[in-house]
């Protein structure tokens, strides 16, 4: 079966993301491996005392976008499409590249939000950033407005 790798990050513009490969995995009778990377410093906070790390906020965010990765995985297995999900914390492009390495992926699957230039320059791109490391072929969905 061939492994699709599906990174989410729980924005506007998921519902189409997942619809997308949903959709691609029908066609080519894959299979999703849904994947969430959660960043390293969600427990971290800046205050009177510089910063500080609350275990509890992380666990917290981390608990429900596990809830939310499961939603998603349950959305997909309901449309007869076989999905697998897992959270990791580290560097988006990174963790992406391993688990695309360890399930044998044959495609990634991104969105393109649209955006370019200047933004590109200041934030990065997650999608030009894969496009340009994989190993594997990365299908860009474009799910803007």
């Amino acid at each position: 079966m061939i492994n699709i790798i599906l990174p989410v990050d729980f924005g506007e513009k998921t519902d189409q993301l997942v619809d997308g490969a949903v959709k691609f995995a029908k066609e080519v009778n894959g299979k999703i491996c849904l994947i969430h990377v959660a960043p390293t410093d969600i427990g971290f906070a800046i205050g009177d005392m510089g910063y500080q790390y609350f275990p509890e906020i992380e666990e917290n965010e981390i608990r429900e976008e596990l809830v939310l990765l499961n939603k998603i995985n349950q959305r997909i297995l309901a449309q007869d499409v076989e999905c697998e999900h897992i959270l990791k914390q580290g560097i988006a492009k990174d963790i992406i590249l391993e688990y695309s390495d360890l399930k044998s992926a044959s495609y990634i699957v991104m969105g393109s939000h649209g955006r370019s230039g200047i933004y590109d320059v200041f934030v990065g791109s997650l999608t030009k950033g894969l496009t340009k490391d994989s190993k594997v072929p990365v299908l860009v969905l474009p799910i803007h407005e």
